[in-house]
């Protein structure tokens, strides 16, 4: 059985959670303090951070590499598209996500050290701006793909789930983007796998 070592408040393992309850399948997650991180997380991982998956003699880490094995391992519904164009296009889009987005989200996370006020309301400012830009998108896709969910969809939805708790607030032209992020908030799966902390996280 795979085992997932994740964070109760960590955005990419967060990432992880979604997408094994989206599989429908068997799996044991363990919860992680991240403020006393046991031990045998750095053995696990050298960067010694979760998201962590083990499956027998299988250690993953880093919330793309463990979500594309288990898309890969349980293809049913399929996440990545199965045209290596389009497959390596999404790729892009979610290196994209990490240096436009999530790096952004480490500072917010305190993930790079303690940030000022000043960096902190510059990230906020980053990530409420590129997030606009993508908001059009919704005018007419359902999903980041167009009708089908994806791991597009999955990666980006722990940001857009804490908006609030970031105290990010964006304009009315990113509605569209709202909206889509409700559809997303509305998946059983998505529902299944907040965690307590996750879930205080928004009014």
């Amino acid at each position: 059985m795979m085992v997932l070592y994740s964070g109760t408040t960590c955005p990419y393992s967060h990432r992880c959670r979604f997408v094994l309850f989206e599989k429908g399948m068997d799996f044991e997650i363990r919860d992680v303090d991240l403020f006393a991180i046991p031990e045998d997380i750095a053995l696990m991982n050298p960067y010694n951070e979760v998201p962590i998956l083990v499956e027998r003699d299988l250690i993953l880490y880093e919330s793309h590499i463990i979500n594309e094995y288990i898309d890969e391992r349980f293809p049913h519904p399929q996440l990545m598209p199965g045209d290596p164009v389009a497959r390596a296009r999404v790729r892009l889009f979610l290196l994209n996500f990490e240096k436009e987005l999530f790096a952004h989200v480490d500072v917010l996370e305190s993930r790079s050290g303690k940030p000022t006020e000043k960096q902190m309301e510059r990230a906020r400012s980053q990530i409420c701006e590129r997030l606009s830009q993508l908001a059009p998108i919704f005018l007419k896709n359902k999903y980041m793909l167009g009708d089908d969910f994806s791991m597009l969809d999955v990666a980006i939805a722990p940001l857009l789930w804490r908006l609030e708790y970031y105290g990010i607030e964006l304009s009315k032209n990113a509605l569209p983007l709202l909206k889509y992020a409700e559809r997303i908030f509305s998946r059983p799966a998505y529902i299944e796998a907040l965690t307590p902390s996750e879930k205080v996280m928004r009014k």
